[in-house]
């Protein structure tokens, strides 16, 4: 992927996420659906996630395929947001998502699994 995405092209990557390969066509319905959106809205988003190497559309009818999964953008994104607004220190931002109020016990139980794991 050649750049990060925006919030509009994260919308309609999560249509794909979660239905799999669509048409064009199949997207913009979707996307009028969830989000409000017209066609020409839908499309042109679709192009800028191809031209950013996120979306493949091939033929038959302009079928639009990810390139990139949900995981590797969320890595991006949480990667992007550590160094923007944590100077890059992965400490400091667990340490204000452990402030939230509202981790259950499970959550953090979670959470402590995943860290024994990477030890």
């Amino acid at each position: 992927m050649k750049e990060k995405l925006n919030n509009s092209q994260i919308k309609v990557m999560q249509l794909l996420w979660e239905g799999g390969a669509a048409t064009a066509k199949e997207l913009s319905l979707k996307a009028a659906e969830s989000y409000g959106w017209n066609k020409n809205t839908t499309y042109t988003i679709i192009k800028s996630l191809v031209e950013a190497g996120a979306v493949e559309r091939s033929e038959p009818d302009f079928l639009c395929t990810p390139l990139v999964s949900l995981d590797e953008v969320g890595r991006s994104e949480t990667r992007g947001l550590v160094e923007r607004l944590y100077k890059g220190s992965a400490s400091a931002f667990f340490s204000a998502f452990l402030e939230d109020e509202s981790l259950d016990s499970k959550e953090l139980e979670e959470l402590k699994k995943l860290i024994n794991e990477k030890k």
